[in-house]
């Protein structure tokens, strides 16, 4: 073919394949768009991927704190528990020299004598004023007399009979008023001591020995209640006979140096 022939058919067969090659191409501003969301996608995920790992930083922190809470709090109920225990313990523990027999026959004294308080854990008895003394006297009420007497009994019976007794009186707050009252108790200490001679003097006389007591005189200055409502008053007023073991000394009286 001709040179001259050639270059045109050369061109011709160039744009008749230029459409074709168009058909199979993607337009760019597509091709950015999928970038762009592929991109936007990535970004998603490594914003979850981070999320995902300080949830899981969380959860495992929250999971060592509430192992270590329920670590404390086992630790806690053991210590508990050893604490009721050991109270548990102390409560069932006799700590009166007192034989069961004793206690129970002064447990029936407090049945027969409305006003007469037995403890048999410390065999520490109390008894109210209204039931020994008429009001700003020392001097015993019949009735008193026969508690004493019973009293001394089982004081003498048995092992009780080597047990030593402090004899201790209480008033209230009420000053001394009466002149006939205060030429005898000049103040509630005097009342108070006068009052635990007399019993000690009662006891002495049903046969206790003076070798195993002492008195003691507190005035108002150990109340039982801290109110000053006149049944508190009453209760504050009362005479406490604590029996003590053959060596205790309580008070500053040492029973052993006191027969010497």
């Amino acid at each position: 073919m001709p040179s001259f022939l050639r270059v045109p058919c050369l061109v011709a067969l160039a744009v008749c394949c230029l459409p074709l090659a168009g058909c199979n191409s993607v337009p760019r501003y597509q091709l950015n768009q999928a970038q762009a969301r592929a991109r936007q996608l990535y970004d998603q995920n490594r914003s979850l991927m981070a999320e995902r790992q300080q949830l899981m930083a969380l959860m495992g922190e929250k999971d060592s704190q509430l192992a270590e809470m329920t670590a404390n709090g086992e630790t806690m109920r053991a210590r508990l528990e050893n604490l009721m225990g050991e109270r548990n313990k102390l409560v069932s523990m006799k700590t009166s020299p007192l034989s069961d027999e004793a206690s129970r026959n002064f447990e029936d004294l407090a049945r027969r004598f409305p006003g007469f308080e037995f403890d048999p854990q410390t065999g520490v008895s109390k008894i109210r004023e209204d039931l020994l003394f008429a009001s700003g006297s020392d001097e015993l009420s019949p009735k008193a007399q026969q508690l004493l007497k019973e009293f001394a009994r089982i004081l003498n019976a048995g092992e009780s009979s080597q047990l030593n007794v402090l004899v201790v009186g209480h008033t209230d707050d009420t000053r001394v008023a009466k002149a006939s009252t205060r030429s005898k108790h000049p103040d509630n200490w005097y009342l108070s001591a006068h009052r635990a001679i007399s019993v000690t003097h009662a006891l002495t006389g049903s046969g206790v020995s003076p070798t195993r007591m002492g008195v003691a005189g507190y005035g108002p200055h150990q109340p039982r209640v801290p109110s000053k409502s006149p049944n508190a008053r009453a209760q504050n007023r009362r005479v406490e006979i604590f029996v003590l073991a053959p060596g205790a000394s309580m008070a500053g009286w040492d029973p052993v140096s006191s027969i010497r």
